[in-house]
C-alpha cells in the first residue's frame, strides 16, 4: 500500500514538474473570499480609485488611479479588499466595489518608441485591413481571445482585432469567449 502511494505521489510531482508554475497557479488558485481565480484581470469602475498600502481605509493611500476602465490584476483577496497590480507593476489594495469584472486591456503600455502604433485589424490576420492605428496606453474592451494569438476588442466604437502579445490585461495564450 505504501509503495502504491509513493508511486502515486511521484507521478503527481512529475506531472506538476512538466507544467509551468503560472499555469498550475492559474488552474488551482481560487480566491478565499470570491471563489474566483487569483490572479485574474478586472478593470476599475471609477475615474478615481484610491490604492492603499493595506486592506482597510485606515491604511495610507499610496496612489490614486484616475482612469475608469483601466485594467488591473487581482493578486490577493482579504474580506472586501483586493490587492491589485497595474501595468507598471504598482501594487496596493482596493475596495472590491470599485472594481468591475468587465475585461479591458491596455495596448502595449511597455512601448517607449516615440510614434509607435499598433494596428487594429478587421479580422485576426496580419494581412487584414487596418481599421485604426492605436498608440500605446489606449484602453480597449475585450470581447474574446479565441486562440491563435488575437483578441477581438472595441476602441471608441470601432470593433476589430489586436495581437494578444501586444496587450496588457490578458494572459499569454489565455482564451476568452
Amino acid at each position: 500500500m505504501r509503495g502504491a502511494l509513493a508511486c502515486l505521489a511521484l507521478a503527481l510531482m512529475a506531472g506538476l514538474a512538466l507544467t509551468s508554475p503560472r499555469a498550475v497557479a492559474q488552474e488551482l488558485a481560487v480566491g478565499q473570499v470570491s471563489g474566483l481565480p487569483v490572479p485574474r484581470y478586472v478593470s476599475l469602475k471609477s475615474d478615481r480609485v484610491n490604492l492603499r498600502e493595506g486592506p482597510s481605509k485606515e491604511h495610507r493611500t499610496s496612489w490614486v488611479f484616475q482612469r475608469a476602465g483601466l485594467p488591473v490584476e487581482i493578486t490577493a483577496e482579504f474580506e472586501t479588499w483586493r490587492r491589485v497590480r497595474d501595468a507598471d507593476g504598482t501594487e496596493g489594495w482596493v475596495l472590491h466595489s470599485l472594481l468591475s469584472g468587465r475585461r479591458t486591456v491596455l495596448v502595449a503600455p511597455w512601448s517607449k518608441v516615440k510614434g509607435e502604433t499598433f494596428a487594429l485589424r478587421d479580422s485576426a490576420s496580419d494581412n487584414a485591413a487596418i481599421l485604426a492605428s492605436l498608440e500605446p496606453g489606449v484602453i480597449a474592451n475585450v470581447h474574446s481571445c479565441p486562440g491563435g494569438g488575437w483578441c477581438n476588442v472595441t476602441v471608441n466604437k470601432i470593433n476589430g482585432y489586436l495581437r494578444q502579445d501586444r496587450l496588457w490585461g490578458v494572459y499569454p495564450n489565455e482564451k476568452l469567449n
